[in-house]
């Protein structure tokens, strides 16, 4: 099997930079596919590139994490998305898992998402 291709959403670039350089440097069978800075261009980008995995912010411009995951898993609805952002209380979780969001995690555990992303596109 060839690397799972990760798309990553956020709307601050120190963030899809770490992102990126932690998928990167980690290389666990993982790839970046794109970034993208919102909801839209995460959209735009998840129909054209077709990434394994998307990884969404919650509090973005626009469109936020889950009406994006909402869009996405609706119109693929195997489609793994992990929610990944500092704002993570029960309420967004339910939200999350309700409409099929495969995983969420705080961003203060930024360093384990790797692990997180090769969990969630394995199962």
């Amino acid at each position: 099997m060839g690397k799972l291709r990760v798309l990553i959403v956020d709307d601050e670039d120190d963030m899809r930079a770490l992102m990126d350089s932690l998928i990167t440097m980690a290389d666990h069978g993982l790839s970046v596919a794109g970034t993208a800075a919102d909801g839209d261009e995460a959209l735009r980008q998840w129909r054209e590139e077709k990434p394994d995995v998307v990884l969404l912010d919650q509090k973005m411009p626009g469109l936020t994490g889950l009406e994006t995951a909402e869009i996405i898993l609706r119109e693929r609805p195997n489609q793994v998305v992990i929610l990944f952002t500092a704002f993570l209380d029960p309420d967004v979780r339910q939200r999350a898992e309700a409409i099929g969001v495969r995983a969420c995690v705080n961003k203060d555990d930024a360093r384990k998402v790797v692990l997180r992303l090769r969990e969630c596109a394995a199962a």
